[in-house]
């Protein structure tokens, strides 16, 4: 049997990185995947690789109506919600020092208030369709400890790992069955850590710093972080809720 064989599951972010990775593993995986974004003709490329088992809705996760036209948009195609994947996420590559106000909120707007109004949002549908569900919110080994040149997405991750155990434990008091876990990756072959390789003009070097830090001596794949979500995904995972997967080839280990 297929591992999430049944379970409905929305993805944001899923135009591309991890959310499309994450997408097309758990629709191998047997389920029926939500697959959202803005930017919305890559993502409905992703959901109509899935075939029957995709479905795309367009979703700007800073925006609470938008998020309730998706949760409305899911129940009316599929008539229940089991899974969230809180993937949307972005950063800016300046310090603290020349980081606007304005970049600072855009960058919390969207990593840390998206991933509110997910869970929100999310709790009721899986409510309504009872489901012993899962969230599942995508942080960063940034949100447990800092980097310079990353202020606002560290902060933001920070924040989705200790909203990830408030909703955790929030569920567990309320006897709703829903978990929440969050999942810390390191670096990962994707459009971030490109941009972030690339903002200091020497990407080969900021590479080679990148891989020095990391004591496996490789960067993640994709497809790693969407193995963690699978589980995640799972009732393999049953009995994890308010706990950190970390990601990262040893990095925060030392």
């Amino acid at each position: 049997m297929k591992r999430v064989e049944g379970k409905v599951v929305l993805v944001t972010g899923g135009a591309g990185g991890l959310g499309a990775a994450s997408a097309r593993m758990l629709a191998r995986e047997g389920a029926k995947v939500v697959v959202t974004d803005r930017r919305e003709d890559e993502a409905r490329a992703v959901a109509q690789e899935l075939g029957d088992a995709g479905f795309f809705v367009a979703l700007d996760v800073t925006q609470e109506s938008q998020w309730e036209n998706a949760m409305a948009r899911t129940l009316e195609k599929f008539g229940r919600l089991d899974v969230l994947v809180n993937n949307a996420g972005m950063g800016i590559v300046k310090d603290i020092e020349t980081m606007s106000l304005d970049e600072w909120r855009l960058v919390h707007a969207v990593n840390l208030d998206g991933v509110f109004l997910g869970c929100k949002h999310g709790i009721a549908a899986m409510r309504k369709s009872n489901a012993k569900g899962s969230i599942i919110n995508i942080s960063s080994i940034a949100g447990i400890v800092g980097v310079g040149q990353f202020p606002a997405y560290s902060s933001s991750k920070g924040g989705v790992r200790l909203l990830s155990k408030s909703v955790a434990l929030h569920c567990a008091a309320k006897g709703y069955g829903i978990r929440c876990n969050s999942v810390h990756p390191g670096y990962v072959e994707t459009a971030m850590v490109e941009a972030l390789a690339q903002a200091g003009g020497q990407a080969e070097k900021t590479r080679a710093r990148m891989l020095k830090g990391i004591p496996l001596g490789s960067f993640g794949e994709p497809d790693d972080v969407a193995n963690a979500v699978l589980y995640l995904a799972s009732d393999e995972s049953k009995l994890m809720t308010g706990a950190e997967v970390i990601l990262d080839g040893g990095a925060t280990a030392q």
